[in-house]
Formats: structure tokens, C-alpha cells, sequence
């Protein structure tokens, strides 16, 4: 594992943010028939999500997906260990003023993001504007982990685990931007059963919650890996308006169709070798993986 950091970080020393993106599509077109639970995965996840697609189009999808994924591979150290002069180029911001107005408010602002291939760097890219908190996700593996949560440290004002809730409520009322994904698989007995792309799934209602204890408001944010090797456009979108909303379950489902039109944008690069359903069956449902994992 150590080894193969040493190499990533040789390469973005050594390799333009071009080649790096071609390199890792290349890897990534290998992966796809040798990693056959992930790719298997992936396709359970798609003809799910995506009915109306023949099964050529979404193998289609399947085979640009792990492409995408690919030169995440090389493009997520790239973020972490490039300077300021080699991003500069790569970044197309829409919607900036919105954020700068919600942070007049004071009350800080919950900047929601989703499992994109590109997300650790359009994390980097935005950071170049405004100063952040980012929540994650702690990794059982120990390298991963130090080097997600490093590099997360090193850019960001502070990175705040997930299950961190005090921090992140302490750091919203400071007027601070907290910036976090609610959208994979989330199993504890505060996780609510609702649709995601027509499919049930459990999901993380935290945002509601946050937003009603702190005031602060929520603003969707997403970064796209731009065709032809151009960079990165990433788009803040105006707050969400009259949220919360009543119950937990009206806000969970208005914040998965909030991350479904933003995969509509560029399917290819959701990460859609996460399980995100798998936990139906604890609501006694059908667990959809299954045939894949026996």
C-alpha cells in the first residue's frame, strides 16, 4: 500500500493533470473485467436506477462509470498534492455569490455534496474560494484513512467524522461552512426508509436535522469532470428554500431527488459501486446484491 502511494505521488509530481485523467480512464477500462463483484454492483445499481435504459445502454453506462472511476484513482492524489498554479486552470465556478450571500446570514451554511468520482477534487478546487469544514467518513483501512483524513486536514479548517454531530452543530454556529455527502447507505435507528431514483433506501436524515438545530441554511453543491479533458465545473446552487420541512422523511426524500438531478447531469461519474440499497432487507425487503454476494 505504501508503495503504491510513493507512486501516486511521483506521478502527479511528474505527469500533467491530462495525462494523469487519460492514465487512470486506461486503468479503469482494465478494472472493468477483472473486478467482477464491483462491476456486478454497479450494474444492479443501474438497471435499478435507470428502468427506462436497454441493457446496451446501460452496460454502456457501466463501462463509463468505471472509466470515471479510473481516473479518480489519479486524480483524487492530484487534489491533494497539487499547488494552487496547477488547479487555477482546471476550475469553471458557477454560483459563488450564493454562497457568499447565505454566509451574510452568519449562521454558517451546510454545503451538500454527493459520492461523485471527482468529489475529493472539486473539494480542493472550491476550497480555493471559500474555507470549509468537510465531514467524512472514517476508512477501515489504516493507510487510507490517514491519508484521506491528512489531506483533509491539511486544506480544509478541520475534518469532522461523521458521526462528529456536536463538532459539526459547534462549527455552523461559528458561521462556518460544513461540507458533506449524505447520499450513501446509512443503517442506525435514525436512518429513514425513502425513495432514491424510485428505489427505497436508507437514508441519512441528518440534514434535516442540522438545518433545524443550527439555521443554517443548506446549499446543494457538485462538481463535474468536464468532457475533452477541460476540467472541472462546479456549480453551488441558491439555498434550499421553506427547509426543513415538516417531518424527517419529507426532507430525506426532497434531498435524494436533489442528488438525483444532479447524477442526471453526469451519471457516468456516480459512484455507483456502493451498495446504496442494501439495506432493504432490514426493512424486509428483497436485499438486491444478494445473488452477488453468495
Amino acid at each position: 500500500m505504501w508503495v503504491g502511494v510513493a507512486l501516486l505521488w511521483a506521478l502527479v509530481r511528474l505527469l500533467p493533470w491530462r495525462w494523469l485523467v487519460r492514465l487512470g480512464e486506461g486503468v479503469g477500462r482494465l478494472l472493468h473485467p477483472l473486478a467482477r463483484e464491483r462491476r456486478r454492483i454497479a450494474e444492479t445499481n443501474i438497471r435499478l436506477c435507470f428502468p427506462e435504459l436497454d441493457e446496451k445502454a446501460r452496460q454502456r453506462l457501466v463501462k463509463d462509470h468505471f472509466r470515471a472511476m479510473g481516473a479518480a484513482l489519479f486524480e483524487t492524489p492530484f487534489g491533494w498534492w497539487a499547488t494552487d498554479e496547477q488547479l487555477a486552470s482546471l476550475e469553471h465556478v458557477e454560483g459563488l455569490e450564493h454562497l457568499q450571500e447565505a454566509l451574510a446570514q452568519g449562521k454558517g451554511v451546510l454545503l451538500l455534496s454527493a459520492h461523485f468520482t471527482s468529489l475529493e477534487i472539486c473539494g480542493r478546487l472550491i476550497l480555493r474560494h471559500q474555507p470549509l469544514a468537510a465531514m467524512y467518513r472514517a476508512n477501515q483501512n489504516p493507510v487510507v484513512e490517514y491519508f484521506f483524513r491528512r489531506n483533509r486536514e491539511r486544506h480544509c479548517t478541520r475534518a469532522i467524522r461523521r458521526d462528529q454531530a456536536k463538532e459539526v452543530i459547534r462549527t455552523l454556529r461559528q458561521g462556518e461552512v460544513v461540507w458533506y455527502a449524505p447520499d450513501q447507505a446509512f443503517k442506525t435507528r435514525a436512518s429513514v426508509m425513502v425513495p432514491f431514483f424510485g428505489q427505497l433506501a436508507a437514508t441519512n436524515p441528518a440534514t434535516s436535522r442540522l438545518a433545524r438545530i443550527t439555521g443554517a441554511p443548506v446549499m446543494p453543491f457538485f462538481g463535474y469532470r468536464l468532457p475533452g479533458n477541460q476540467g472541472y465545473r462546479l456549480v453551488i446552487h441558491p439555498p434550499l428554500e421553506d427547509f426543513p420541512g415538516e417531518t424527517p422523511e419529507a426532507d430525506a426524500t426532497r434531498i435524494n431527488q436533489v442528488i438525483e438531478q444532479a447524477i442526471r447531469e453526469a451519471p457516468e461519474q456516480y459512484f455507483w459501486t456502493h451498495r446504496r440499497f442494501k439495506y432493504k432487507k432490514c426493512w424486509g425487503l428483497p436485499d438486491p446484491y444478494r445473488s452477488h454476494l453468495d
